[in-house]
This record gives C-alpha cells, sequence and structure tokens, in this order.
C-alpha cells in the first residue's frame, strides 16, 4: 500500500508518500489553491489512486477545501491530533529537528504503523453535516451571547444596580428584547428615573410586548425611582457609553443566536434521523441537532454503544496501577456532545418518569447531582443508539421498565 500525509498551513502545504517499507517515494510542496489540489491529485493518481484502490491520507485537522477535496470518493482521511503527531515525530529522532516536508513524512509514517489505531473521517451525508454547522454555529452564539451579557452585567453592577433589578424577574434576563430596549432609552440610572410612564409604555411596544404593558411600566417606574446609590455624574455618564457599546455587541449576538436557531428549525426536520432523535424525551429540535451533529449519520462510526458512549464522555474510566484503582470521569472526550448530553438528562427528568426514577434512584446510592445526570446520559445514548442502529422510536416502557425493576 501506499500512504500519504499532508502537513497543511494557511497558504502552502507539503505532501509525503511512503510505501510499506516507510521508503520515501514523493514529496510535493502545493499552494492552498485549485492548482496546488489539482497537483496533489495527479501526484496521488501517479501511485496508483483510484476508486478501487484509493490511497489514505493524514492531515492534522478535519475542516477546510483541502479536506472536503480529498473526502471525495472512496478514499479515507485520518484527522490526527497534533499532540499524537508530535509524540511520533520523538519516535523517529530525539534532536526535536522539525521541518514542514518532515512532518508530512511522520504523518505518512503513522498510517503506515497504527492506521488501525486511528479513526477515518466518518462518511456523513452532505443533510448531516449541513446541520452540524449551523447546530455548531447556534451553539458558538449562544455562548457568545452570554459571555457578552455576563460583562454586561458586570459592568451595571458597578453603577446601574436598577437595571438588574429590573429585568430579575424576565426570562433571560439582559438578552431579553424588553431589557436593550430599556437600557437603549435609558443607559445611566439618572435618564431612567426621568422616564415617563407613557415612555416605559413605548419602550416595551417596540421591544414587541404585547401582554401586561400597564403593569409592567408601573413596576419599572417604581424601580428606577426608587432611592439608589450613584456615581458622579461624569463618571456615570462614561460608563453609560461604556454599556452602549456592549449593548450593540449583544444585540448582535442575539440576532445572530435567533437567526441560526431558525435555520437549524428550517434545516433539521428533513433528516431522515429527526423522528426518532424527537421521540426521546428532553430533546427538542436545537438539542436534537446538536446531539446529530456531533454523532454524525455515519452508522459505521462507532462499533457498538460503548464507543459512543466514551465519545461522548459519560462512560467512567477505569486507572489502575499495581495495587491502586480507581473510576474517575472522562476529560478527554467531545465537549460539544457532553454539554448537550447534560442538557438533555437535565430536561429528561420532567419529560420521563422513567428518566426521573433512574435518577432519584442514583441519588439515593450517593452519586452527586453531576454524577446521576451523567449515568443518566450514559443510559439514555446508549438507547439512542441502539434506536438509530435498527430505526426504532423511543418506548418508555422497554427504556425504564420500572415496574419490573421494582418488583425485582
Amino acid at each position: 500500500m501506499i500512504y500519504c500525509g499532508i502537513d497543511w498551513a494557511e497558504k502552502t502545504h507539503d505532501v509525503a508518500l511512503v510505501d510499506d517499507s516507510g521508503q520515501l517515494l514523493a514529496k510535493r510542496h502545493i499552494t492552498d489553491d485549485a492548482a496546488g489540489y489539482q497537483l496533489l491529485l495527479e501526484l496521488l493518481a501517479e501511485y496508483g489512486d483510484g476508486e478501487d484502490n484509493p490511497i489514505p491520507v493524514a492531515i492534522e485537522t478535519s475542516r477546510g477545501l483541502l479536506v472536503a477535496m480529498l473526502r471525495t470518493g472512496k478514499r479515507k482521511v485520518f484527522a490526527i491530533n497534533p499532540l499524537a503527531a508530535a509524540r511520533y515525530r520523538d519516535r523517529h529522532s530525539v534532536s526535536r529537528k522539525k521541518s514542514d516536508p518532515g512532518d508530512a513524512l511522520v504523518l505518512a509514517n503513522i498510517l503506515r504503523t497504527d492506521m488501525h489505531a486511528h479513526r477515518p473521517l466518518p462518511n456523513d451525508s452532505d443533510l448531516g453535516r449541513a446541520i452540524a454547522v449551523l447546530a455548531r454555529a447556534q451553539q458558538d452564539a449562544l455562548w457568545n451571547r452570554q459571555q457578552i451579557a455576563n460583562q454586561l452585567r458586570s459592568l451595571l453592577r458597578e453603577y446601574y444596580p436598577a437595571a438588574l433589578d429590573a429585568v430579575a424577574k424576565w426570562e433571560n434576563g439582559l438578552c431579553r428584547p424588553e431589557a436593550r430596549e430599556l437600557l437603549k432609552a435609558a443607559p445611566t440610572p439618572s435618564k431612567a428615573a426621568r422616564l415617563t410612564r407613557t415612555q416605559l409604555h413605548a419602550a416595551l411596544k417596540r421591544a414587541g410586548r404585547r401582554r401586561s404593558i400597564d403593569a409592567e411600566a408601573d413596576r419599572l417606574r417604581d424601580i428606577f425611582r426608587a432611592e439608589w446609590t450613584h456615581q458622579p455624574t461624569l463618571i456615570e455618564e462614561a460608563l453609560g457609553k461604556q454599556m452602549l457599546a456592549l449593548l450593540v455587541q449583544l444585540e448582535a449576538a442575539c440576532t445572530a443566536a435567533d437567526n441560526l436557531a431558525k435555520a437549524v428549525e428550517e434545516v433539521f426536520p428533513q433528516h431522515p434521523d429527526a423522528e426518532i432523535l424527537l421521540s426521546f424525551p428532553g430533546l427538542g429540535i436545537q438539542l436534537a441537532a446538536r446531539v446529530l451533529a456531533e454523532i454524525g449519520d455515519d452508522r459505521t462510526r462507532f462499533a457498538d454503544a460503548r464507543g459512543l458512549k466514551a465519545y461522548a464522555g459519560s462512560s467512567p474510566i477505569t486507572r489502575a496501577s499495581g495495587k491502586k484503582s480507581s473510576i474517575t470521569r472522562r476529560w478527554v472526550k467531545n465537549d460539544r456532545l457532553n454539554h448537550a448530553g447534560y442538557l438533555w438528562a437535565f430536561a429528561s427528568l420532567r419529560a420521563s418518569a422513567g428518566a426521573n426514577a433512574h435518577y432519584r434512584r442514583r441519588r439515593e446510592h450517593g452519586d452527586w447531582h453531576a454524577a446521576a445526570q451523567r449515568n443518566l446520559f450514559n443510559r439514555v445514548i446508549g438507547q439512542l443508539y441502539h434506536c438509530l442502529q435498527h430505526r426504532k422510536l423511543f418506548d418508555e416502557k422497554t427504556a425504564f421498565p420500572t415496574e419490573l425493576e421494582a418488583a425485582a
């Protein structure tokens, strides 16, 4: 067999081809454009690359146009972790020398010696990968929105506690349109105290509120006109301008999160696995899309449910050496899937009586909240693997036979 290693960079890439004995057959320096990609394909074809005998490729990334081009056809592409590649480099030289052509050769030799120990990129459908792009972008937008909201909250605590008191009873707090509209109308507590009931009423209507506008306007006026400690006037005005600058960023983050959520709602139901995922308690469209984005729709990606559980970080790991042995949580995992799993398990407590009973039983056995949640996630993701493999919908009685367990 022939093995290919590619050390990628922003503008150029280094390519190396080796045979079974480790002999370097060819090396090239290509550019990151259509001409460079064509040169790479011609090089692979020259050494026998084709539909019947594709040459496997090792590269240190799983994204980009180069990877998309390499994934055409039946060719296997292996995304090697840069840390793992660095360890392999030390096997051939202890002088710590490093070069881009040398790294390409190291990647090719990784496939030659240990291809069985590495997993190729999954063969997901285009629709599945499109959902992954949107779901991850929406998750990033939510994290960015929360980060900016936390910065805004810390700033308001310095000079404008009345605003925090005003939005405390609203779900999502500062991220709500009403909160952002009020802060734009009154960036400082002095201006907020001068707002009339009519102005507050108009601000709530501009934000899209339709119910209890009069009662909310009265409540906000009472809060803003109460006794609060103030910064000196000049400092208060300066902090108000800083707050408006943060508010612009928060507006953009909220808009991005909402638009991406709508895009996910439009695309996700078109996927064949959507019905199965949505049949599970605790999974809505957004959370189900995140789960699908991380596990993909390639049914051969995981050999069994244990592999999926380890990938998600829900199954424990055993560390044993000599007389010492310990069972701990996994630290190396898919963080996005693990985060979605925690939300999934938490939401399923109210949506499924069996899930709630399983969680309570784990707590009675001495698990902390996080450990019980992780144990529940470990169970439901194993059930999801079974349902996806056999094309079955979730069944509460089969998943959590509480009556049989109680009888036992």
